[in-house]
């Protein structure tokens, strides 16, 4: 089971991804991705699906029309890890950032 990020490797993954925040009250990390039309938006949840089910590792997500949310958070692990970055990471590339 993958561990928690500690301070120092929390920091310097958020730095990386300029795009994400901290959720507050909880040791998750978000982004809310707009695309052009829900067709985009469904393509890009269903490339990420696809990486998720590889890594065994799924986001929770909100999809209204264009616009997608996304929470990371490794559930058993109680916090933000490598997987949730790591996801994150190719949630950006797959969006074009």
């Amino acid at each position: 089971m993958p561990s928690k990020l500690d301070p120092v490797e929390r920091t310097v993954a958020l730095a990386a991804l300029p795009s994400w925040s901290e959720v507050a009250g909880r040791d998750a990390i978000t982004r809310r991705f707009v695309f052009r039309n829900f067709s985009e938006a469904w393509g890009f949840m269903t490339r990420v699906a696809l990486i998720a089910e590889r890594m065994n590792h799924h986001p929770e997500w909100f999809n209204v029309y264009k616009t997608v949310e996304v929470t990371l958070s490794t559930h058993d692990a109680g916090g933000v890890t490598h997987l949730d970055t790591t996801l994150a990471k190719a949630m950006d590339a797959i969006a074009g950032d």
